[in-house]
């Protein structure tokens, strides 16, 4: 349950609409909910706008599918990060409507009542195509809180052209995510261009001495483009949960 509706159900009992007692059933779900293999943050939606988001990676299947079927059930929406192929088709098949994502690794369920908007527009932008798998993670996760999302997508600095030809697109942005391996430099170009927040996601994509990612994370670190904010390597979802405490502050 979310804040907006738990302002909803208040108001109905100000207004004699519902009264007391219906109005704790509907409030008395427990905070948390323990699976044996689990504890589940029920009231994590009402704290923060959007229910716990499940990190598939390494999970059991069986308890991935149990996990997301009863956070599913409370209609407040539901989000899985790195989802492994093979766990796919038992979440699609338990959960109607869950919209999946190969490339982004995600399974996102719209919720009942829809998300508060944020204000303006994500921008998510890759260096090259072999950081997509992470710029998706963050378009979905940017859905997923109510943004609004815009792809510019191989505009690494190889080809600095490709970037300043869609300087409008920089422009448009209320937040910026770049996602960048190899030596990870686009994000302080961008962040050089634009007064907005321009949040860095180094990838793990690159040869052997960008070692797994942590080469565009110095990059990124030592940026001297003032104010770029990098998240860990490979966290898509990160970036796009720090974009939506801009877009929705």
């Amino acid at each position: 349950m979310r804040r907006e509706q738990v302002e909803q159900l208040l108001a109905q009992v100000k207004g004699g609409e519902l009264d007391v007692a219906a109005a704790l059933d509907r409030l008395s779900f427990a905070p948390a909910e323990s699976l044996g293999y689990a504890t589940i943050d029920h009231h994590r939606a009402l704290r923060q706008g959007f229910p716990e988001v499940i990190f598939g990676e390494g999970k059991d299947v069986t308890h991935l599918v149990g996990i997301a079927e009863r956070i599913a059930e409370r209609g407040d929406g539901l989000l899985v990060t790195r989802l492994a192929p093979a766990a796919a088709p038992a979440l699609s098949a338990t959960i109607p409507g869950i919209e999946l994502n190969a490339l982004g690794r995600t399974a996102y369920l719209a919720p009942k009542v829809p998300t508060p908007a944020g204000t303006g527009t994500v921008l998510v932008v890759t260096a090259g195509t072999s950081d997509l798998p992470v710029a998706e993670e963050a378009a979905v996760t940017s859905t997923a809180m109510g943004d609004s999302v815009a792809r510019l997508t191989d505009v690494g600095v190889a080809g600095i052209h490709r970037l300043l030809s869609r300087t409008d697109a920089l422009a448009e942005a209320r937040v910026i995510i770049v996602c960048a391996g190899m030596d990870g430099a686009l994000a302080s170009v961008i962040g050089g261009l634009v007064r907005v927040p321009v949040i860095a996601v180094p990838t793990s994509v690159g040869y052997g001495a960008a070692f797994g990612g942590l080469a565009p994370l110095l990059t990124m670190l030592n940026s001297c483009a003032a104010g770029v904010t990098v998240v860990n390597i490979d966290n898509g979802f990160g970036a796009a949960m720090a974009a939506a405490r801009i877009t929705h502050a």
